[in-house]
C-alpha cells in the first residue's frame, strides 16, 4: 500500500479536473431524466479519456517538455504557429478565467448545503464568504509551489469526493444487472442526444491534456517510469469515471421532479435515507468544486508559459502571476455573483475549436520519432486515437452550435 501511494502521480489532479460542478450537475440532469440509460455515454468517455491522457503523460515524460511547449517548437510555419497560440491562448487561459468562478461558486455551494449561506456585507456589496474561503484555499495551495504538497491534497480530495459520491450511490440500492447492462448497451433515449453529447464533453477536455503532460514531466524524470506513469493514467481515469457514473445512480433513484443542480438532488434523495443526502453530496460538491479550482489556474499557469517560452516553474514569478490572476477573478466573480455570459460563450467557442485540433496534433506528435524515439504510437493506438479524434470533432462542431442556437 505504501509503494503504491508513493507512485501515485498527476493521475488524481487530472480525474479531479475533470470532474467539477458542471460535471456534477450534467450527471445529475442525466440520472434524474433518463436514469441508468446513459451510463454507456459515460464509459465511453471515459474510455476516450485513458487514450488521450495515457499520450499526454508519455510525451511530457519522453520528451520532458509540455504540450504547449511541443507546439511552438513542432509546428514550423509562423502563421499557422501564431493561430495555434492565440486559439490555445483564448481556449485554455480566458476560457479557465471564465470558468474559476463556477469552480469556486460550485465548491461553496456544497459548504453551504452545511453550514447556510454566509454573506459579508460592505455597503451596498455582498461577498459570498464560502466563496471567498475556497478562493484563499486554492491560493494557498498554488502558492506553496510544491508539486508534492499538490499531490497529497488532491489525492486527500479525490478520495473524499470519490467516497461521498459512491457512497450515496450504494444507499440508493441500485440494481446491479440493469447497471452492466446500461454500461454495456448503447441506447439514446428520446431527447438525449445532448445529453451524451454533453456528458462526454465534460469529461474530455483539452486543458487535461496539457495539464498531463506538464505535471508528468514534472513528476517522473525517466523513461522507465513510463509503467508506472500509465498505472496512474488507468487508476485515476477509472476511478474518477466511477465516481461521475454513481451521480447518474444516485441521481436515476429520483422520481421525476425539477431537478437542475446538485443541491435539488440533496432533496431528492432524502425521503430515501434522510438528511445524510445533504451531507454526502455536499461533500463531494466541495471537494469536486475546490479541485477544479485549483486545477484550472494550474492548467492556464503551464499553458501561458510553454506558449511564450517561459520557464514552466511552479515557483517561477510569471508562472505564478498568471494562475493568481485566474484565482482572484474567479473569487471576484463568485463572492458577488457576477456571471459574464459573453466571456463564457467566447470561451466554449474556442474550447470546441481547440479540442480537436490539440487531439489532432498530439495523434500527430505522437507519431513522430524525432520528439518520441521509440516510443511512438503503435498502429492499435493510432486507430484508437483516430476515432477518438471523430468524436472530439462532433464535440467541437456541437459545442460551437449551441452557442449560436443553432442546436
Amino acid at each position: 500500500m505504501k509503494k503504491f501511494f508513493k507512485n501515485i502521480g498527476p493521475g488524481p489532479l487530472v480525474a479531479a479536473a475533470f470532474i467539477g460542478p458542471g460535471t456534477v450537475t450534467v450527471c445529475t440532469l442525466a440520472g434524474v431524466n433518463f436514469g441508468f440509460a446513459l451510463l454507456w455515454a459515460m464509459a465511453l468517455s471515459i474510455f476516450a479519456t485513458v487514450i488521450l491522457q495515457e499520450m499526454a503523460a508519455r510525451l511530457g515524460i519522453v520528451s520532458q517538455k509540455g504540450l504547449s511547449e511541443i507546439i511552438r517548437e513542432e509546428i514550423k510555419h509562423p502563421i499557422v504557429k501564431g493561430i495555434a497560440i492565440l486559439l490555445i491562448i483564448s481556449a485554455i487561459v480566458i476560457g479557465n478565467a471564465a470558468y474559476e468562478a463556477g469552480n469556486i461558486s460550485g465548491g461553496a455551494l456544497g459548504m453551504e448545503a452545511i453550514v447556510g449561506n454566509v454573506v459579508w456585507e460592505i455597503g451596498q456589496l455582498k461577498l459570498n464568504i464560502m466563496s471567498l474561503i475556497i478562493g484563499a484555499i486554492a491560493f494557498v495551495l498554488l502558492y506553496i509551489g510544491d508539486y508534492k504538497v499538490l499531490e497529497k491534497a488532491f489525492v486527500f480530495l479525490v478520495i473524499l469526493m470519490s467516497f461521498a459520491f459512491i457512497t450515496t450511490a450504494i444507499l440508493t440500492k441500485p440494481n446491479l444487472l440493469e447497471i452492466l447492462k446500461a454500461v454495456v448497451i448503447p441506447v439514446a433515449p428520446e431527447g438525449s442526444i445532448l445529453t451524451i453529447i454533453a456528458l462526454i464533453g465534460t469529461t474530455v477536455v483539452p486543458y487535461n491534456l496539457f495539464l498531463h503532460a506538464s505535471l508528468a514531466k514534472t513528476k517522473w524524470k525517466s523513461k522507465s517510469d513510463l509503467p508506472i506513469a500509465k498505472k496512474d493514467t488507468l487508476v485515476a481515469v477509472i476511478l474518477g469515471g466511477t465516481v461521475s457514473m454513481c451521480i447518474i445512480i444516485a441521481a436515476s433513484a429520483i422520481q421525476k421532479q425539477s431537478i437542475t443542480n446538485t443541491s435539488d438532488l440533496a432533496l431528492g434523495l432524502e425521503p430515501l435515507f434522510g438528511s445524510f443526502a445533504k451531507y454526502f453530496l455536499a461533500i463531494g460538491l466541495f471537494a469536486a468544486g475546490i479541485t477544479s479550482a485549483i486545477t484550472a489556474p494550474l492548467a492556464a499557469a503551464f499553458v501561458t508559459s510553454g506558449c511564450l517560452g517561459w520557464e514552466a516553474d511552479l515557483k517561477s514569478k510569471k508562472f505564478k502571476s498568471v494562475w493568481m490572476v485566474i484565482v482572484v477573478l474567479g473569487v471576484v466573480f463568485s463572492s458577488i455573483g457576477v456571471k459574464s455570459i459573453e466571456i463564457i460563450k467566447f470561451a466554449q467557442v474556442a474550447n470546441g475549436l481547440l479540442l480537436p485540433v490539440i487531439a489532432g496534433f498530439l495523434l500527430w506528435v505522437m507519431n513522430k520519432s524525432s520528439v518520441l524515439g521509440s516510443y511512438v504510437n503503435s498502429k492499435f493506438q493510432n486507430v484508437l486515437g483516430i476515432i477518438i479524434l471523430i468524436i472530439t470533432i462532433f464535440l467541437g462542431v456541437k459545442g460551437i452550435l449551441s452557442v449560436f442556437n443553432v442546436i
